[in-house]
């Protein structure tokens, strides 16, 4: 089911993932990547810059919109190391990405909670959505840090 690249790039969110740890944030890290080619890296940081919205996803979607030069965003897939909540997913859909991966699921906030609606949602934009790459990694790495904070 995952290809090589995929592995690689979610390697990549949880190297982007430590980011956010070591500046004590909650570890969530993405990359958004193109034709194969990684086009930005974003990481959790509403803690430093006081941002609520400052989601590893939409700063990469920040970033790869300033470097494009667009807001949309098609053919683009996003790895996230944790399943992205309904803020995120709404940007996912208006930036056109065609396809989340995600690693670990988050049974409080994650859409995949909202499957059903959101399956029949007359919504703009469909994206494939998958879920459990790298998942043993991506759940210790979140569970690391709170069992730290406890």
């Amino acid at each position: 089911m995952w290809t090589g690249d995929d592995i690689h790039f979610m390697k990549l969110a949880i190297e982007e993932a430590e980011r956010a740890d070591r500046r004590d944030e909650v570890p969530i890290g993405a990359v958004l990547v193109m034709d194969n080619n990684l086009v930005a890296v974003g990481h959790n940081c509403p803690v430093d810059s006081n941002d609520p919205t400052a989601h590893a996803e939409i700063m990469a979607l920040r970033s790869a919109g300033a470097w494009l030069r667009n807001y949309r965003m098609p053919g683009a897939t996003l790895y996230v190391t944790l399943e992205p909540c309904l803020m995120c997913f709404g940007a996912l859909i208006q930036a056109r990405v065609a396809r989340v991966v995600f690693g670990a699921p988050d049974p409080k906030v994650g859409v995949s909670r909202l499957e059903g609606y959101l399956r029949d949602a007359n919504l703009n934009h469909k994206m494939d959505f998958q879920g459990g790459l790298l998942e043993p990694e991506c759940r210790e790495q979140l569970q690391g840090f709170f069992r730290r904070k406890r």
